[in-house]
């Protein structure tokens, strides 16, 4: 038998991150089977809304982040946020291509939320909570911002790929 140093932190992460994705999916599933889409879909966000203000929080004091006033500052931040909360499988990829713009993409159809409504039967009525995260951790920084294309649904579903850019409002 493995220990814990034997593992790796890495690996660790990622067992983390997988089990506490499938909570997530099984969570879900089971607001679906009782609730219906509609009301799994409200629950699931204001359950995201409420974690991302913790979980973003918790990033920051990890990292030592204290600020979030610039976008220097704010790219910290969400950088340390992913760092502890993106696991391999989840194949997207997020980059900071000029000042105060985010942009991220999931190459073909390669999402684990998409995949997973799929396999439930309710793609066409889900609306992302995926991206929804991240504009929680924005709006727990207190920053401003423009998000394109605006998220109505699953983007992979209804424009066949996912991908897109948020603008910050930093001078």
């Amino acid at each position: 038998m493995k220990n814990l140093e034997q593992i790796g932190i890495h690996e660790l992460k990622e067992h983390l991150i997988k089990n506490w994705m499938t909570h997530d999916a099984m969570w879900f599933y089971h607001c679906l089977q009782s609730c219906g889409i509609d009301e799994a879909n409200r629950l699931n966000r204001a359950a995201i809304k409420s974690l991302a203000a913790i979980e973003f929080k918790r990033a920051e004091k990890l990292f030592g982040i204290t600020r979030t006033d610039t976008f220097e500052y704010l790219k910290d931040a969400v950088d340390a946020a992913f760092s502890v909360s993106k696991g391999d499988f989840m194949n997207f990829t997020y980059t900071f291509p000029e000042t105060n713009v985010l942009r991220w993409e999931w190459p073909g159809n390669t999402c684990f939320a998409y995949q997973g409504m799929l396999r439930m039967g309710v793609i066409d009525r889900y609306q992302c909570g995926v991206i929804y995260r991240v504009q929680c951790w924005i709006e727990q920084a207190g920053v401003g911002y423009t998000l394109s294309p605006e998220i109505r649904g699953c983007l992979m579903h209804t424009r066949g790929r996912c991908a897109g850019e948020v603008r910050f409002d930093f001078p």
